[in-house]
């Protein structure tokens, strides 16, 4: 049996024991009427003061959708999108403590998940095209959808997954309510919340939602790293370094629907504005332990402000039309990012005494970057025999344009002094960085067609979606320019069987694919990316692309609960990982021919002297590196949740959530094998609400683990570890139109380990010659926080 034979062995016997424990009687409940469906219009009241305790919604799709309304979430106060989705199967986040900003479902990387709002691609700043779900505040939220695989009305850049944010619109609130709070941290710091949501009929059939947010964002972290020469190896420095991150967002949404004759048309927008700053102050010391100015070797203090927008705006037309409905949409997306960001460091040769001074060095990056998209879409969904087909056509431009500069400023002892009132001296421009003047334009026309029918207890749906793309990239700096297209096939299909009224089984199966990072498609040059190595990038690089299978089993556990388990299986071809094009660096070049100048002096200078007799060592290789597509990859797991109340153990008012997340992935580099970078091993959700009717109260607790991650590059490999994590709150209803909620987030002062094991070059890394092996902590203290919520 081939291995990876094995591996799906391994899947599906996985999902049979699971669907065993989920047989009937392993959970037995009272089934007296469906679950809410998420297209109800709800009250404010019952968003305010929840009557009853809310699940994971058990979604009436083919394809394989878990759905997650707002107040599954929301007896926790969730801030962001992020917060949301760190409760969710499979989702992963490698990010700093408190921060839970690049969702990885299936533990990939951010930019194989495909994040949507309202349906829609949305841009973002990342250069792997991912969009930092923590950007949106949860009050926009009506609810989450994590699409395991895909079809053929969306788009395909989802090899783990889509995630799609729906916002509030006009159909989802009568009625109003404002929000307002504080939250407490345990450096004493007090940020704010406020905000309100207003929504219902203004006659003739119309709707209409509005709503606004503000939200005081602060994160303090301490972080602490030990340096030395290899593992095991002598100690080299240590840092100690605290790190405050400080951010106020302001967001706002509208939705207006409108009939039209026997249609409708909606318009929508939301726009989020975040302020947000990061004040980092280092000391390096030669000592394990002292904080002695006698063993202060550096200090580095760092800034760095950030100010971005997130505009959407969107309009859709829904008529009857020939038998069946057309549907007309029309978008737009821009993202704005202004980012300041700004090191110092201050030297001291401590072999002449404490503090005294050696050098002065500091570098500021001002990034201003832009990525706008229009977007149009038509669809026409009719009945076909006994099926019902969707056919349409997808249009989307985009240009992205980076503009990053760079400024420097240093001295050494004797030129300046810190005690000089001039000191430091100023910034002085050095240019944009290499690649850092770009325009990216490209352009996406992705036909589709897709059928479904049910034949008894039987669901099925087959698409075909065929994605073309355009691509332009000016380098604006060097002037260059490139050009790419590529057309792809993306078929989809899922079974759906109903095996009885409650139970149900999927199959899944889809092709998708990732198009290649910004900054490894921009034809420039970057110099010492990789530490001495230089980078080039590649215009002609190729998506990647992967087959995926889902396999997923579902029961009903009565009116409101719900388990399931699902095991999945990529396959990733065209794998773009970084290269060697064996070309030296001209870094190299220059010292390699210094190096021959200063021996053949020496040579001259000394009659009968050898080579070997020079006692300067020859500089050691570096070289040119590009990305390309090479190969291939593999990735597998299983997930399993489950959601309900605790009724068949005589506990009607007490609601449990478990899901658990096992993942796996192969991929061969110039190493040898490893996982996909930063893909954790697990992760593990449970927690517990306990309503209290009598009281007007409810409690509750939820604890989370992610498993460990790895990630290696070239020069560098990084293993990171996270503590557990552990929320709680406590609900006090006053009447049916005021509720005010305390909750604790990260009690147990979580903690974030990395070990980074870093190297000069290739060679050296598979040798395994350090350059430096660093040990790195960071952790943060609880977060307290205060809500109250009125209806009216």
């Amino acid at each position: 049996m081939t291995q990876r034979r094995r591996r799906l062995a391994w899947l599906l016997g996985a999902a049979g024991a699971a669907m065993a424990l989920s047989a009937p009687g392993a959970f037995a409940q009272t089934a007296d009427e469906p679950m809410a469906t998420a297209d109800a219009v709800t009250s404010s009241e019952e968003i305010v003061v929840p009557g009853e305790i809310v699940y994971r919604n058990r979604s009436e799709e083919t394809a394989p959708v878990l759905e997650y309304g707002l107040d599954y979430f929301q007896r926790f106060e969730p801030l962001t999108v992020g917060d949301m989705m760190k409760r969710v199967p499979s989702a992963v986040f490698v990010s700093d403590v408190l921060e839970y900003d690049g969702v990885q479902l299936r533990g990939l990387d951010p930019g194989y998940t495909q994040v949507l709002i309202n349906g829609e691609r949305v841009p973002g700043s990342g250069v792997d095209r991912s969009f930092f779900v923590d950007r949106i505040p949860a009050e926009l939220v009506e609810r989450v959808e994590i699409i395991r695989n895909t079809s053929a009305n969306r788009s395909g850049d989802a090899v783990a997954g889509a995630l799609n944010i729906v916002l509030r619109d006009s159909m989802s609130l009568d009625g109003g309510y404002i929000r307002g709070g504080a939250l407490y941290f345990d450096d004493e710091d007090v940020e704010g919340t406020l905000g309100g949501v207003l929504g219902g009929e203004l006659g003739g059939g119309a709707r209409y939602l509005i709503g606004a947010n503000f939200q005081g964002r602060h994160n303090p972290k301490n972080k602490q790293s030990f340096r030395f020469d290899e593992p095991g190896g002598d100690f080299d420095n240590r840092e100690d370094q605290s790190d405050v991150r400080d951010g106020e967002d302001y967001s706002f949404n509208g939705s207006l629907s409108l009939p039209v004759g026997a249609g409708e048309i909606t318009l929508s927008g939301a726009a989020v504005h975040t302020d947000r700053s990061e004040i980092e102050n280092s000391f390096e010391y030669e000592d394990l332990t002292s904080t002695d100015d006698s063993v202060l070797l550096t200090e580095v203090p760092g800034a760095t402000f950030i100010t971005q927008d997130n505009i959407l705006l969107d309009a859709d037309f829904d008529h009857p039309f020939m038998g069946g409905e057309i549907e007309v949409d029309l978008g737009y997306a821009r993202f704005e990012d202004e980012t300041n960001e700004g090191e110092a460091e201050i030297a001291y040769d401590i072999d002449e005494g404490p503090l005294f001074f050696e050098e002065y060095s500091n570098e500021a990056v001002n990034s201003d970057i832009t990525d706008e998209e229009f977007s149009a879409g038509v669809n026409w969904t009719g009945g076909f025999r006994d099926a019902q087909l969707q056919i349409g056509v997808d249009f989307v431009s985009k240009q992205r344009e980076g503009n990053i500069t760079v400024f420097e400023a240093e001295c050494e002892a004797g030129d300046c002094d810190p005690s000089d009132p001039d000191f430091p001296p100023p910034l002085e421009e050095d240019g944009p960085t290499d690649g850092g003047l770009y325009t990216i334009e490209e352009t996406r026309i992705d036909p589709f067609v897709m059928l479904s029918a049910t034949r008894g207890n039987v669901e099925w749906e087959l698409g075909f979606r065929y994605e073309t793309t355009d691509l332009d990239v000016e380098d604006r700096d060097t002037g260059e320019t490139a050009s790419a297209d590529y057309q792809m096939l993306l078929p989809s299909g899922h079974l759906l069987f109903n095996l009885s009224e409650n139970d149900r089984l999927r199959f899944s199966v889809g092709r998708t694919v990732r198009r290649p990072n910004f900054n490894f498609i921009t034809p420039a040059l970057f110099e010492g990316e990789f530490e001495d190595n230089d980078f080039l990038g590649n215009p002609n690089l190729r998506p990647e692309t992967a087959w995926g299978v889902d396999i997923g089993f579902e029961r009903r556990l009565g009116r409101r609960g719900v388990i399931g388990v699902n095991v999945f299986y990529r396959d990733v071809k065209d794998l773009i990982e970084i290269a060697n094009t064996g070309e030296f660096t001209e870094t190299y070049l220059d010292d390699l021919a210094d190096f021959e100048e200063e021996l053949q002096e020496f040579l001259d200078e000394n009659p009968g002297a050898t080579p070997a007799d020079f006692d300067e060592d020859p500089p050691a290789p570096s070289f040119v590196y590009t990305a390309q597509n090479t190969g291939s990859g593999e990735v597998w797991g299983i997930e399993f949740d489950l959601s309900t109340p605790l009724t068949f153990a005589g506990l009607p008012n007490t609601g449990f959530f478990l899901n658990y997340s096992l993942l796996d992935s192969e991929v061969y580099d110039q190493f040898g094998p490893r996982r996909f970078n930063n893909q954790a091993e697990s992760v593990f959700n449970v927690g517990v609400i306990h309503d209290i009717p009598t009281w007007n109260m409810a409690l509750g607790a939820t604890y989370r683990e992610q498993g460990d991650a790895f990630s290696r590059i070239l020069a560098e490999e990084v293993t990171t570890t996270y503590g557990a994590d552990l929320e709680v709150f406590v609900e006090r209803r006053f009447g049916e139109r005021f509720t005010v909620r305390v909750t604790g987030s990260n009690l147990l002062d979580a903690e974030k380990n990395e070990v980074f094991d870093k190297f000069l070059n290739e060679a050296d890394q598979i040798a395994r010659n350090y350059d430096e092996f660093e040990l790195e902590t960071e952790n943060a203290g609880p977060v307290f926080q205060v809500v109250g919520r009125y209806a009216f």
